[in-house]
């Protein structure tokens, strides 16, 4: 079967993500103590809550601020999840060349996908009007609705799309929905990848 449609994951593919140098860069940007932030982003269930769009880029703004006793704006937060996300260039390289449309599908809320041509040159304009954050779906990977969801805006079928993960449990969750997924962590692996399936 070929692929028609290259579906991949963010961070732990594209980008090398940490969450040490986020929390530090906000921390020094607003002039708190890095475990305020660290317990504001993470322990108050405010990330997750934004990657499932229950809050939208204000309201998750606004929010944190408030743990925070700060005004946080989306520039100073975007600057802090660049420090913290090194573009995987040995994946890039492999993606660059190819001519099978690519679109990403992270567990991230609304602020990524306007952060993400700057994390990424490379690969836009490829990627284009072609990011979807799993707050727009109401859920998070691996559920299978959230792959079902994103195939349809997209208008591919599940089984000529092809996605790729760092985590096996998302990988499974695409396979339920009927998509071809496989786990990959570097170049090397996404260029077998790549060979097992034919993807030029």
């Amino acid at each position: 079967m070929a692929i028609d449609l290259l579906l991949l994951d963010v961070d732990g593919v594209l980008v090398h993500y940490q969450r040490a140098p986020r929390v530090l860069h906000l921390a020094q940007a607003l002039d708190v103590p890095a475990a305020a932030v660290h317990a504001a982003l993470y322990d108050s269930g405010l990330d997750a809550a934004h990657d499932r769009g229950m809050l939208d880029g204000p309201a998750y703004l606004a929010r944190l601020g408030e743990h925070l006793g700060r005004s946080v704006d989306a520039r100073t937060w975007a600057t802090a999840r660049q420090a913290a996300s090194a573009p995987h260039e040995a994946v890039l390289d492999r993606l660059r060349p190819l001519q099978v449309p690519m679109a990403v599908l992270t567990n991230n809320g609304p602020l990524l996908e306007d952060a993400l041509p700057a994390l990424l040159p490379r690969l836009f304009p490829a990627l284009q009007g072609r990011v979807f954050s799993s707050s727009r779906f109401g859920g998070r990977k691996p559920e299978p609705i959230v792959f079902q969801r994103v195939l349809a805006t997209l208008g591919a079928a599940p089984a000529r799309t092809l996605f790729i993960d760092d985590l096996f449990a998302n990988v499974r969750g695409a396979r339920a929905a009927g998509l071809h997924a496989e786990t990959v962590r570097d170049g090397r692996g996404l260029g077998r990848v790549l060979k097992r399936y034919a993807v030029r």
